[in-house]
């Protein structure tokens, strides 16, 4: 008989060393899952009992997961956390009590995230995303501060084909579904443009609510969730938590959805722009700055009347220096916002996707959003950072998000462009301010100058080893043959 799920109002900050016996006692087995650099979980099932007698000091896990990609073909170029001269060494994996959950589509086993440690400092290894946040948050600790996040994700699906097995079977691979029918025809769960429908969940109903259920009950819940315009597309809004927490959720939010469609013979996909001619996958951030009471610091309690923008006449005088950061280091850490090659295609002009380094109240076509008051409630002022898409990892978003904002507190930043008029074109132009990079090239080549913002708030060990991960990227697809030169040149030339 499978242990009971977690009740709803579960207290996490019980979970202890001394509580875990206690916790565990109707389990056999515990698994434990860490994120690598393409925010991909890797993880093993282990015995309770092994569990148990590493659970303070952590275990060995094989440093490969950093020197190797999402496909796991090792990186071209050596880098220092895992190579040959060091044996591909075990790291130290130390679960996070606090991440306890049980995975309700796998019987409730019980379920926490580890974080990475170099096992000679003892330190968080510098490309964990975990520990890289924590590094951030930890900043602004020291200083009194806090921080709060939400985010949001789009995502297409596409369904398999159907057999006499009937529509829900079990599809535990992808790869016939995908081998059997060209990308650009992939069946999408549903057809046409249909944003906020209440009619198309109806559609998939079991799906639908299966998703919604299963994230609520591991503890990765969603505030908001619709159809989007496209083909088969969602979007969820993750409830919003503890900056650190937050980014845990994003990455389980998409465990969650990728683990209840393979019952269903659906595959989601988090590309940024799976479909030609059509919106791209969006991963909106949402953060703020809060005391240790939770008061939001980003709220200016006398509205300023006398500054020459109007945007930001609720906005506090931290808000504004957090906003000046990430406005003059949002260039040099695109690689983190926009880490695949494929990222690039949804960062076009009249996309609803920004193209410029730009801000605005309330506007939906600039890089940052600024929500506060007249339109909001004081509480929730915050910047939604609409750069990223679903292709990204949330643990470097939030990392550099918060990097590049106290980077801009700790300077005294001055916002140094006016905010984007709300008669400008979605997405912005080349003219009203600096352009994005095109590629993933361009963004990593300024992400690893020697000059880079990104070098000066992560440090060099940590700009080299995700700059080499992302040159490798930049590799396979410089020599990789596309369909479309196929279909454009077999002919012609």
């Amino acid at each position: 008989m499978a242990p009971p799920p977690l009740d709803a109002d579960f207290d996490v900050s019980t979970v202890t060393l001394e509580t875990l016996p206690e916790l565990l006692k109707d389990d056999l087995a515990v698994k434990v899952a860490g994120v690598d650099v393409d925010g991909i979980l890797r993880g093993k099932l282990m015995a309770k009992k092994k569990f148990l007698s590493i659970a303070r000091e952590g275990f060995g896990f094989c440093s490969v997961i950093f020197g190797w990609d999402m496909h796991d073909q090792t990186y071209f170029r050596e880098l220092n956390i895992s190579n040959k001269e060091n044996g591909y060494r075990d790291l130290i994996a130390v679960p996070d009590f606090k991440s306890f959950r049980r995975i309700p589509w796998e019987n409730n086993v019980p379920f926490f995230l580890v974080s990475f440690l170099d096992p000679d400092t003892k330190k968080g290894v510098s490309a964990c995303p975990r520990s890289l946040l924590r590094a951030q948050v930890d900043k602004l600790k020291e200083n009194g501060y806090g921080a709060m996040a939400g985010a949001e994700y789009e995502f297409y699906q596409f369904r398999a084909p159907q057999s006499h097995d009937g529509p829900e079977r079990n599809s535990s691979s992808t790869a016939p579904f995908l081998r059997d029918n060209p990308v650009n025809s992939l069946p999408s769960l549903t057809e046409g443009m249909f944003g906020y429908s209440v009619t198309r969940p109806v559609h998939n109903q079991d799906y639908f609510y299966g998703i919604f259920d299963a994230c609520s009950q591991f503890r990765c819940g969603i505030e908001g969730w619709h159809t989007e315009s496209g083909p088969g597309v969602f979007e969820a809004a993750l409830e919003f938590d503890e900056i650190t927490a937050m980014a845990d959720k994003a990455s389980l939010f998409k465990l969650t959805v990728k683990s209840v469609a393979s019952k269903f013979g659906i595959t989601p996909c988090f590309m940024a722009k799976p479909r030609e001619g059509l919106p791209g996958n969006s991963g909106h951030m949402h953060v703020s700055i809060v005391s240790p009471e939770g008061k939001n610091l980003f709220y200016r309690e006398e509205e300023d009347t006398e500054h020459k923008w109007q945007d930001i006449r609720h906005l506090s005088d931290l808000g504004r220096h957090f906003l000046a950061g990430l406005i003059d280091g949002l260039p040099d850490i695109m690689p983190i916002l926009a880490p695949n090659v494929n990222s690039y295609k949804r960062l076009v002009e009249n996309f609803w996707a920004p193209v410029t380094v730009s801000w605005g109240l309330e506007h939906r076509a600039a890089s940052i959003r600024l929500i506060s008051p007249p339109t909001s409630s004081p509480k929730a002022t915050r910047f939604e950072v609409r750069v990223p898409g679903a292709d990204t990892n949330p643990h470097f978003v939030l990392s550099a998000i918060l990097a590049l904002g106290w980077r801009g507190i700790e300077k005294k930043m001055e916002i140094g462009i006016p905010p984007l008029g709300k008669g400008e074109d979605v997405g912005g132009t080349a003219d009203k301010g600096v352009r994005l990079a095109k590629s993933l090239k361009e963004a990593t080549e300024r992400f690893m100058s020697k000059e880079s913002v990104a070098r000066e708030v992560f440090g060099d060990e940590f700009v080299e080893h995700y700059g080499g991960t992302r040159q490798h990227e930049i590799r396979l697809w410089d020599e990789a043959v596309t369909d479309w030169e196929v279909r454009r040149y077999i002919e012609t030339v």
